[in-house]
């Protein structure tokens, strides 16, 4: 932007210097050429004087020598023709050049005659005077004088060169001046635009200097800093709400939970016990929601620490502590990784919770006899990490909404779970600068991946421990 501000500064100053220079270059032209001609038109009216006795008798007298010594002082060509156009007497460099006749014919008719009007740098003609010669009212002859233009070239190249660099040194102080003040003007977008990244990218402390620039955008930055401030207090404000409830609704979830069991004594008859039943398990289900909107808040309101951590050996931790339950619901769980450590940057505790999550749906969903996979490798620059099972899989349409809250496939309403697993992942995932596939495993079922990028001494550096849940 402060290139394309440059730019637009510089362009109208070339306008500016150009609707200046262009008369003042050909102003300069034509003074220098006017004042030459002015000059020859002068000597060649005192020739003209003296050249009325040569015509009228034939005799040239002193008009000869005036015209050589003119032309061997100033080494101009110098001729006095009659009304017939002979030359009656002529300088020793006298030669006619381009524009004699046309200046002769102006001449002869009674009027002077100069030209070219400018000399121009490109131009080499010379510069033509013809003045007539009167007696009486008579024209009886002209003369006529031939300059060199080469020093009137001179000095009028010389001219546009002095103010062609008083125009290069005024655009270069238009450059300077121009990025000086895009700067000033510009410096508090710019970090305005480094701010709304940093906040976009999770760091919500970010903020912007707002005594910097023109009044208009230091009022911009006030005011972003405002919004800022206020967005990040309603998140924490909502962040904390969704916290404190889940915490508090605890307490009196496991006093009811208390009390629904004692009342299971009393009930003698079979549908009120089917009915006891079902009261236990909504309050177990209840307390799952509760848990797990605790757990989301937590995630959100991670700030951007990262650390490193032995992916091969969370994933490690975490079959080992789910084997129990899988083997308990006859699913088959397995971990496909290598030797090597493979480490990962995340935030803490990201690849425990999400890889809890993500076994925890595998298991729940393959059933008796299903097989559930957990590989760890290496590749894009990061550490992936696969959760495969052989359940019944998602569609298309489901994988894009899998993610939201609280949103449960049709098919699995009355399964355990509070539809918040896959979105914690997503926030855990989102907040390591990671990514999150999910697409259909083959033959069946879903193939879920995480994808954390590698530290860059991942070589060199310990992993950070992990809490081991």
């Amino acid at each position: 932007m402060r290139r394309r501000l440059v730019i637009s500064y510089l362009l109208l100053m070339v306008l500016v210097l150009i609707a200046l220079e262009t008369p003042l270059a050909a102003t300069l032209a034509s003074r220098e050429t006017e004042r030459v001609r002015a000059d020859r038109l002068a000597d060649a009216t005192r020739f003209a004087s003296l050249a009325g006795p040569a015509l009228r008798g034939g005799v040239p007298g002193p008009l000869n020598n005036e015209l050589d010594s003119y032309d061997d002082l100033y080494g101009i060509g110098a001729a006095v023709v009659d009304r017939d156009r002979r030359t009656v007497v002529a300088s020793a460099s006298w030669r006619p050049a381009p524009g004699t006749r046309a200046a002769l014919d102006v001449a002869l008719s009674g009027q002077q005659a100069s030209g070219p009007e400018s000399v121009w740098p490109w131009l080499d003609g010379p510069i033509v005077v013809a003045v007539p010669i009167n007696d009486g009212g008579e024209v009886l002859g002209a003369v006529v004088t031939t300059t060199s233009a080469a020093t009137v070239r001179r000095t009028v190249t010389t001219w546009w060169l002095v103010l062609t660099a008083a125009g290069l040194l005024a655009v270069l102080a238009c450059v300077l001046t121009a990025f000086g003040l895009a700067g000033w003007v510009l410096r508090p977008v710019t970090e305005l635009d480094v701010v709304t990244h940093e906040i976009a990218e999770g760091d919500r402390n970010a903020r912007v200097q707002h005594r910097l620039g023109p009044p208009e955008l230091r009022r911009l930055a006030a005011s972003f800093n405002n919004m800022a401030d206020a967005v990040s207090d309603v998140m924490d404000r909502q962040r904390a709400f969704v916290a404190h409830a889940s915490h508090q609704l605890r307490n009196p979830l496991t006093a009811l939970r208390l009390r629904v069991e004692e009342l299971g004594t009393t009930l003698t008859d079979p549908d009120g016990r089917t009915e006891h039943r079902l009261a236990l398990e909504e309050t177990d289900r209840l307390a799952l929601v509760l848990d797990a909107l605790l757990t989301l808040a937590r995630a959100e309101r991670t700030e951007n620490l990262r650390v490193t951590v032995d992916a091969a050996a969370i994933a490690a931790s975490r079959v080992a502590a789910w084997d129990p339950l899988a083997r308990r619901r006859s699913v088959t769980l397995r971990l496909a990784v290598g030797d090597a450590p493979a480490y990962a940057r995340t935030v803490p505790t990201a690849v425990d919770q999400a890889l809890d999550a993500l076994i925890d749906n595998a298991v729940k969903f393959s059933g008796a006899g299903g097989e559930v996979t957990v590989a760890v490798r290496h590749g894009d620059g990061g550490t992936s990490l696969e959760v495969r099972d052989t359940g019944p899989g998602m569609t298309a349409s489901q994988l894009d909404q899998a993610t939201e809250r609280f949103w449960r496939a049709p098919e699995v309403q009355n399964i355990d779970g509070a539809g918040l697993g896959l979105t914690i992942v997503a926030v855990l995932v989102d907040a390591s600068d990671g990514r999150l596939t999910m697409r259909p495993n083959s033959p069946r079922g879903l193939s879920a991946t995480l994808w954390f990028p590698a530290p860059p001494d991942a070589g060199d550096a310990p992993p950070a421990p992990s809490d081991g849940r």
